[in-house]
């Protein structure tokens, strides 16, 4: 049984060694936003919420929110909670349906995001910068064809 796992674990058609390099290369960079965010005191995970309410123009509502980052509906009130509390968003009651809420960005949240979105950035692009611009663009390319449904 044991030979069985192992062939199973090392030797892997081309499909799904690409799709583990792609897993292990994505959470290198990652890492590498991580640990700017982490040396910031920051949270990564916080700061990407942020990054999608502003993306949507600067409020959103949670269930859009939630669908966007990859938790539950449940999920997202325990992760906005914090935010709410460091007067990064704010909650209000939606100007067309009173039974449902919209997240906003604050002022306090747009300026944590001006201040370290540029730093954060650059360490993302001098690990992306081990690949030349064609080989980014063909990289670009690939990935849109993985991400089609």
């Amino acid at each position: 049984m044991m030979d069985d796992l192992q062939k199973l674990v090392l030797e892997q058609p081309l499909p799904t060694s690409a799709f583990f390099s792609l897993v292990e290369a994505t959470a290198n960079v990652v890492a590498v936003s991580e640990k700017y965010w982490q040396s910031h005191g920051l949270n990564g995970a916080r700061i990407r919420i942020l990054v999608e309410i502003a993306k949507h123009g600067g409020s959103i509502l949670p269930s859009i929110l939630a669908e966007k980052i990859g938790v539950t509906k449940a999920n997202i009130s325990l992760l906005l909670s914090p935010l709410e509390k460091e007067g990064y968003i704010a909650r209000a009651g939606h100007a067309q349906d009173g039974r449902k809420t919209v997240i906003s960005i604050t002022g306090e949240g747009q300026s944590l995001l001006l201040e370290h979105l540029p730093h954060n950035r650059q360490a993302v692009a001098e690990r992306m910068n081990r690949l030349n611009e064609q080989e980014l663009v063909q990289l670009m390319s690939l990935l849109q064809k993985l991400n089609r449904p």
